[in-house]
Order: structure tokens, then sequence, then C-alpha cells
């Protein structure tokens, strides 16, 4: 699995563990909402700094992103789609 692959594995397991849309996860860390689909995809080449925000967004040390999945570790679930109910 190529570097761009593994950030893009880890990048979606870590938001949809945190119940984050796309779009939440790209407002916290002050990117583009498109631009994190393309790094989950694996098909953009993320900068240190992009990675350390989206580490920071996340609660995790940016090298939690470049953690190597465990052999035969199944590709993480999207994040179930529709909005979520309001609280309170």
């Amino acid at each position: 699995m190529n570097v761009r692959k593994i950030i893009g594995w880890n990048l979606r397991k870590l938001r949809v563990e945190r119940g984050l849309s796309q779009e939440r996860l790209a407002l916290a860390a002050d990117i583009d909402r498109a631009y994190v689909g393309r790094v989950e995809r694996g098909s953009e080449n993320v900068t240190t700094d992009t990675l350390a925000a989206l580490a920071e967004a996340l609660g995790v040390a940016p090298a939690a992103l470049l953690a190597e999945p465990p052999k035969g570790a199944r590709e993480p679930a999207p994040l179930a789609s529709g909005r979520k109910p309001k609280v309170g």
C-alpha cells in the first residue's frame, strides 16, 4: 500500500470513529471538503502542514495518519449518510 493510500485509510477510519462527516472535518482543519475526499481516496499528495491540521482536528498525533494498517484489515466503512438528529 502506498503512503497516500495509508494516509487516506487512516483518515477515514479515524474520522468515522469520531462520527465526523468530511465536511465537519474539513471545517475543523480549515481545508476544502472535496480535498478531504480526495485525500481519503489516496489521490492527493498532502503536505506536512495539511497532515498536521487533519491530525489536530481528529485529536491524534500526525504519526497516527502514517501507521500502516494491519495485514488483512478491512477498508473502513463510510459514515452513515444523512443528517444527525438534534440533541436537546
